[in-house]
């Protein structure tokens, strides 16, 4: 047999050929990889650095007067909502939000590209107190003041663990508290909110919580009167809702508290319920040392 007609030239040549193509496909494969990758993480930083830009610039805004911006020593927004994964095209839900501290904020924040909704808390076991109403009614009027800031906000209400003018569909990216938990423990109504902020939560969202922190150990009637909670009770209420604590941040904490005030908590700036005794001290320790809790509804 003829070796060379029965194995002819060219079909080496055609494998040889694909063989070539093949290899090089691979070369391309690896060299896309690294570079898609760095430009996946370049990207990622750019957005970043857009969204921290933002949030400086709404913290900074001529929005918030002087008596707020004071406050920033003590609160950390940025350090806080930052810590909380805000972005400014996210569907937001703040609760209880008092006086507008941090709706001062929040609003320019998300106006163009995202959404706040705004509930306001109603005890349902007692007329509200006449501190509520003051914060409602200035609420009130920093809204008219201001619909340029915030025109395109939602404002509902909770109550008993029920959102009213609030959609509950699973339709938020973020649920965020401040200073509100130890409210709701006294009036019974930790649970009920925490499955309602749960159920009013995308899968995938985040619950934000900053709260006053109390020693470990303290006690329900010791939190109810001193204003101060336990991190462990936080969690322990929040895992029971469904939660998974996913992040404790320190930037809120304060070691000069140290939590044995004759009215609690409400001894400390900016309450100073104790009127003029003693106020040189409270000043000089600050307001609260507090807890910052990031909460996951985990993704179904």
């Amino acid at each position: 047999m003829d070796l060379m007609n029965a194995y002819p030239i060219p079909k080496a040549r055609a494998l040889s050929g694909t063989f070539a193509a093949f290899s090089a496909a691979l070369l391309m494969t690896a060299c896309a990889g690294p570079a898609s990758t760095l430009s996946a993480s370049a990207s990622n930083a750019t957005t970043t650095a857009a969204n921290e830009a933002q949030l400086q610039a709404a913290v900074a805004g001529p929005q918030r007067g002087d008596k707020a911006r004071q406050r920033d020593l003590y609160r950390h927004p940025q350090a806080t909502l930052q810590f909380f994964e805000l972005t400014p095209s996210q569907t937001v839900l703040e609760i209880a939000p008092g006086g507008g501290w941090y709706t001062e904020i929040l609003a320019p924040y998300l106006r163009d590209h995202g959404q706040l909704y705004e509930a306001e808390y109603d005890d349902p076991q007692a007329v509200p107190s006449a501190e509520a109403q003051a914060n409602r009614a200035a609420f009130a009027r920093k809204f008219a003041a201001a619909p340029a800031v915030y025109g395109n906000v939602v404002v509902g209400t909770l109550k008993a663990g029920q959102f009213t003018g609030i959609p509950v569909d699973a339709r938020f990216d973020r649920v965020l508290t401040f200073r509100n938990i130890h409210n709701w423990i006294k009036d019974g109504q930790i649970d009920a909110n925490l499955r309602a902020f749960y159920a009013a939560l995308k899968p995938g969202g985040i619950l934000g919580v900053e709260e006053h922190r109390a020693t470990p150990g303290t006690s329900l009637q010791q939190t109810i009167d001193s204003g101060y909670v336990t991190e462990d009770y936080v969690v322990e209420h929040a895992r029971a809702a469904g939660f998974q604590l996913i992040g404790r941040s320190e930037v809120n904490s304060n070691p000069r508290d140290t939590k044995d005030y004759p009215h609690g908590v409400w001894s400390l700036p900016p309450t100073y319920e104790g009127g003029d005794v003693d106020r040189a001290k409270y000043a000089a320790i600050g307001e609260s040392d507090r807890m910052t809790l990031r909460f996951l509804k985990p993704a179904q």
